[in-house]
């Protein structure tokens, strides 16, 4: 099962929930997909979604998911707490899909880290997931341990203070 969730914030995504569809409908991913769109405006035509899901049932989906793919924001941090390797398409302004792009600058930094799989093009999300595991074994052993309380709220914060200073032209 693939999991996409592009969190709560209120622009619309619609830029990464139509490219899941639109794999869907190619007959790219033949497996279960489940998308939380949140406020995006287009509404997949190829799976099941809704708009927005319990916290219970995202931690479930998050836990059953073979692949998740999420935004740049906060839902990343409880994914890495799962154990799963996020593939992840930061929000970006230019799209009007977030307000800045602090979600471009933290993607970057868990990317420095091994942590994530990230997408800056939505062009590469078909070879992304079709290369998920290749791209998890390029990773290495880092990327699939559970984080634990200390060392999620030392990643976040190195990265939240390096989106401050990023943003204040630092």
């Amino acid at each position: 099962m693939i999991f996409v969730t592009v969190g709560t914030h209120e622009q619309p995504f619609d830029r990464l929930v139509k490219a899941i569809d639109l794999l869907i409908e190619k007959r790219i991913i033949q497996e279960d997909v489940f998308i939380q769109r949140g406020y995006s405006l287009y509404k997949p035509r190829f799976c099941e979604s809704a708009e927005f899901i319990r916290f219970s049932e995202m931690k479930r989906r998050i836990e059953e998911a073979r692949i998740v793919v999420t935004h740049g924001g906060g839902s990343v941090m409880l994914i890495l707490h799962a154990g799963k390797v996020p593939i992840v398409v930061p929000r970006l302004r230019r799209f009007g899909e977030h307000v800045d792009n602090n979600q471009l600058y933290f993607t970057k930094k868990l990317e420095e880290q091994a942590r994530i799989i990230a997408i800056y093009d939505i062009e590469e999300i078909e070879e992304t997931i079709r290369n998920y595991d290749g791209r998890l074994n390029e990773l290495g052993q880092r990327a699939t341990q559970k984080m634990g309380p200390k060392e999620r709220l030392s990643d976040f914060v190195k990265a939240f203070e390096a989106i401050c200073l990023k943003l204040a032209g630092k």
